[in-house]
């Protein structure tokens, strides 16, 4: 559909398709990624610079982003990952009324390096089981997930998990309901080549490093899980734990 912009109003040319474009976003008209640049220039009747000035003017109001060699993506608004105590990232999810789910894609048992062993309280060269599995909210993958739990007593804990779709509703059916976070650790870093690609990103874009370890009511660690995030997708909300 052309759309016709006013000429000789007053406003510039690149203002009024931003505000076009804008709006349409705003109204979910416009998802994911844009047009290209010649399918927006001839729908406006103007030239390609007039379409790019308008798309970084969309790129400072924070409502899209511009990857090299991809294109121009709407920005979505940043999902909210508190790290409390006893909140996991599900928990956040549901308080924002958002559809996620943890899709398994792998299970096995290995021997992790040390520091694993050390975030568990294994001795080294102990067997434990990883599951990696993705997080996708709204259909959008957003985490990879590494997690690691101790052996025996996780033994066909990859089968719950799959099952129930949250590592959550999976220890629930173990009877572990009451469990903490010992810590988390948090860094930025570019992806591996297979990460970036199912997070549908560049590896030249920085995802979020988090690595937790989870420990039951008795203080025994029952996972340590490491997941990459969208950089784009996800902020990590702190606050003070009250007594």
């Amino acid at each position: 559909m052309t759309i016709t912009v006013e000429r000789g109003s007053g406003v510039a040319l690149w203002r009024q398709i931003e505000e076009t474009l804008a709006g349409e976003i705003a109204r979910k008209q416009l998802r994911d990624r844009l047009p290209n640049e010649a399918t927006l220039a001839e729908r406006f009747g103007v030239n390609r610079h007039t379409i790019r000035r308008a798309v970084q003017a969309l790129e400072a109001r924070g409502m899209v982003r511009i990857e090299q060699g991809r294109g121009t993506f709407v920005q979505e608004e940043f999902i909210d990952y508190k790290l409390g105590k006893r909140s996991r990232f599900s928990h956040s999810l549901e308080k924002q009324q958002l559809a996620g789910t943890s899709q398994v894609q792998r299970s096995r048992t290995v021997v992790p390096r040390d520091e694993v062993c050390a975030m568990l309280q294994v001795p080294n060269g102990s067997s434990v089981m990883q599951i990696d599995a993705l997080d996708v909210v709204d259909g959008r993958v957003i985490g990879v997930c590494t997690q690691y739990f101790p052996l025996p007593r996780f033994t066909g804990f990859d089968v719950l998990y799959q099952q129930a779709g949250s590592a959550v509703r999976a220890l629930q059916q173990l009877d572990i309901e009451e469990y903490s976070r010992k810590f988390s650790r948090v860094s930025t870093r570019l992806p591996e080549a297979d990460c970036a690609q199912q997070l549908g990103q560049p590896k030249t874009q920085p995802i979020l490093f988090v690595e937790s370890v989870y420990v039951d009511a008795a203080g025994v660690p029952i996972e340590y899980g490491i997941t990459r995030f969208a950089g784009d997708a996800v902020q990590l909300v702190f606050e003070p734990e009250h007594a």
